[in-house]
């Protein structure tokens, strides 16, 4: 038996096959104390891990060891139903990840929403971006039926009752306004469903085109619809540290009450 499997694996080895860099600057990183294995400083270069249990981040970034994980990003396009084998024959997620072995989508955008949607094969990962508790926001371009006012911002950010219990964004704001039709850009961290939709249509402004730009730090960018890309290793570290279960957000129905919503 190898002395790899019997004692765990060096740390600059690991790192290193993690794509951190090479094992010297990766020793480095460790003598300088820029390395934490299980939240501790690790200064010592004989130190061990097991990679399937320990935990290792790098300048306060987790990192990813286990190389069968994929995380992608995909620009879901409108029609397109969040499931990767829909029942009812509709076109689903995947005719797009053709190639890429048992990845799922984190969460859901309706059929006629467009935008960023992450696909990958970590579970656990997949649970705390998906899950509201631990605060993971989304990013979305609504355009809107209606001229925008700074009152409707005011009712988005200030929060009210829908039939499924209380909701507000967590920023908002308008990009633009004619007399027909307005941009708004809004930020929330619920995963309910068709929740944006819910909201402008409660307020009196049915959404039109509504398009997520961002989940917690992955930005859409110039992706185009139907393509999907690779996430590179600083956005896996990105969003394991956003899916931090150290620091969970409380849902906003714990911090609101009815009377507020009444008098609103």
């Amino acid at each position: 038996m190898s002395d790899d499997l019997v004692e765990g694996i060096r740390l600059q080895k690991v790192m290193a096959a993690a794509g951190v860099a090479s094992r010297r600057v990766c020793e480095d990183l460790i003598v300088q104390g820029r390395v934490k294995v299980n939240d501790r400083v690790v200064k010592e270069l004989g130190t061990r891990i097991d990679p399937a249990v320990d935990r290792v981040s790098v300048n306060g970034m987790p990192i990813q060891l286990d190389a069968s994980r994929v995380y992608l990003a995909l620009n879901k396009p409108k029609g397109v139903v969040s499931s990767m084998a829909d029942e009812n024959g509709r076109p689903d997620l995947m005719q797009f990840v053709v190639g890429y072995d048992r990845v799922f989508n984190v969460g859901r955008l309706d059929s006629e929403t467009t935008g960023l949607i992450i696909m990958t094969n970590d579970g656990d990962l997949a649970h705390k971006l998906a899950h509201p508790k631990f605060g993971v926001e989304k990013t979305y371009v609504a355009k809107i039926s209606g001229t925008a006012t700074s009152q409707l911002i005011h009712k988005l950010m200030s929060g009210f009752e829908l039939e499924d219990g209380f909701i507000k964004a967590d920023r908002a704001h308008i990009l633009d306004v004619s007399e027909f039709e307005s941009l708004i850009e809004i930020t929330l961290h619920s995963g309910r469903n068709r929740i944006v939709r819910r909201m402008f249509d409660f307020l009196g402004y049915p959404v039109i085109e509504l398009v997520r730009r961002q989940f917690g730090p992955i930005h859409l960018g110039p992706l185009k619809e139907g393509r999907i890309r690779e996430l590179s290793k600083v956005e896996v570290s990105a969003l394991m540290k956003a899916a931090d279960s150290d620091r969970p957000k409380q849902p906003r129905t714990a911090r609101s009450t009815k009377p507020q919503a009444r008098k609103r």
